[in-house]
């Protein structure tokens, strides 16, 4: 990458006249030799080429993989309700949503917190902690026996997963820089369309295991399930690492030109601070409110989606090994989009247009679910449904990481954001009713509401509202009452300062 030359000491730096950033910037760069010193613009780019394919082979594929198993984990619970987990359980009516409400409700509340705890216990022990955690825990729930054993099991699985989610997308945040983050969490979060897939063709095999051992086949699948969790978690400990400055893939050299890489990136010092003052500014920006906003009608649809598709599936009359297969097929072309929108909003830089173009897709769906009662149209329409939904979780979140300044704000909002849109998959749970089937009118019908409401006109009011701070900013309009702020109020401003650009 091309680095402006700038001076090597404090004050060797006050004596050049720059903008703030500017200054910021030369005086982290100051603490930091350059390993590239001497070297041209093209050998620069060749050595930063060859850093980013070595950091996203060390982090984005065992993550993703990670997010797989959270996701199959969470959701297998569709898949073995086809295989009779109601009927061998002595469930009722209201028993299987209260039993997805219930995960929901641990997952919330103890998201928020999540970040802090990763923060200070690095993130190789906090993901190799919850994965072994929940992988226990998940195959435990193979041998409940009862509708209060399974209740018990899925509440403690909410609690484990919750960190994931949230602490990956932080973490990648202090990897990368602002325009290529995107992408990474496009293909970090395409995993959970995968999961729906590989669960699909998963549960379809498991479920002939039926009365092996004693087990009835919807066991074996948490069983199996939830001991590769575990098996995972434990190789963690040695497949994922913390910070880039102490990163144990990377030579002495490339943790230098990570951390350089993202110094350049950043558009403020306040990025490194960890004064608490930046989680009460997070509180008072309206910006935090906008993303939780748009992203409640993402992660209500969301987990209707993953969690009642079988159900759906079953509803067309389609029942058994068919059902299960026939769910594959639209998960593999949402994580395809996924991919490609994560690519498209990294370039272009219009996070919020690629949110409305998207999310239209599955308005469309949900309408002829709605409309329709032939199956064929209604499976075309679960593709548009899931091809919509999905590539709308990564850009939102990567949305609210480039627009929000200072590492603990970020972690804070991440946490506040992620921990709201999770607490909606309550709504999501209890939808989707039994003596609706096979139609399913309030499940189809409350979608379409949150999508078009929250997640189309969030991100429609989100993107004019951004573009409207921009344009005050090109124009002075911030610029005499940052002039008359103090040194120590200009230091807690964060992404509020005048000179800080939103991505639209």
């Amino acid at each position: 990458m091309m680095d402006v030359e700038k001076p090597s000491t404090p004050v060797e730096i006050e004596k050049v006249k720059m903008s703030d950033i500017e200054y910021e910037r030369a005086e982290l760069l100051a603490n930091l030799s350059d390993p590239d010193a001497g070297k041209n613009d093209e050998e620069r780019r060749q050595i930063d080429k060859k850093l980013m394919w070595k950091v996203d082979m060390a982090l984005i594929p065992w993550l993703s993989f990670l997010y797989l198993l959270s996701f199959l984990d969470r959701t297998n619970i569709g898949n073995a309700r086809l295989a009779g987990l109601e009927d061998d359980l002595g469930m009722v009516k209201g028993d299987y949503n209260n039993n997805l409400t219930i995960f929901f409700v641990a997952y919330a509340v103890m998201e928020p917190a999540t970040n802090a705890l990763l923060k200070m216990i690095t993130p190789r022990l906090f993901f190799t902690m919850i994965i072994v955690t929940w992988g226990v825990i998940m195959t435990l729930m193979g041998l409940v026996t009862n509708n209060a054993g399974l209740l018990a099991a899925r509440f403690f699985l909410g609690v484990a997963e919750a960190g994931l989610f949230p602490g990956v997308n932080y973490y990648l945040s202090c990897w990368y820089k602002s325009s290529e983050i995107g992408v990474r969490s496009s293909i970090f979060f395409s995993a959970a369309a995968l999961a729906g897939s590989f669960g699909g063709l998963l549960a379809a095999a498991i479920e002939k295991m039926d009365g092996l051992g004693g087990k009835d086949g919807w066991a074996w699948i948490f069983i199996l399930e939830g001991l590769a969790t575990v098996l995972a978690g434990c190789f963690c400990w040695w497949l994922v690492f913390d910070w880039p400055e102490t990163a144990r893939f990377l030579s002495a050299d490339d943790r230098i030109r990570v951390q350089r890489r993202l110094i350049m990136d950043r558009q403020g010092r306040t990025a490194e601070d960890s004064d608490k003052r930046h989680m009460y500014a997070a509180l008072k920006d309206w910006k935090t409110y906008g993303y939780m906003f748009i992203y409640m009608g993402c992660l209500t649809p969301l987990y209707a989606f993953s969690l009642f598709l079988p159900t759906i599936i079953a509803g067309m009359g389609h029942q058994g090994t068919k059902a299960q297969l026939l769910s594959v097929p639209p998960y593999a072309v949402a994580a395809a989009l996924t991919v490609c929108v994560g690519f498209y909003a990294d370039r272009t830089r219009q996070r919020g247009l690629c949110n409305i173009a998207t999310v239209l897709l599955s308005i469309v769906g949900f309408a002829m679910l709605i409309a329709s009662s032939n199956p064929t149209v209604q499976y075309v329409a679960v593709f548009l449904g899931a091809a919509g939904i999905y590539p709308t979780i990564p850009n939102t979140l990567s949305w609210l990481n480039n627009n929000t300044e200072g590492s603990l704000k970020r972690a804070f909002v991440l946490g506040v954001v992620v921990g709201w849109g999770n607490l909606n998959g309550v709504v999501s749970s209890n939808i989707y009713l039994t003596q609706q089937k096979p139609r399913y009118y309030t499940g189809h019908g409350v979608l379409l509401g949150f999508l078009t409401v929250f997640l189309l006109g969030g991100s429609i009011w989100m993107h004019l509202g951004l573009r409207k701070m921009n344009k005050d900013r090109r124009a002075g309009k911030l610029d005499e009452k940052w002039n008359a702020l103090t040194d120590d109020q200009k230091w807690i401003q964060g992404d509020l300062r005048p000179d800080f650009m939103y991505v639209l």
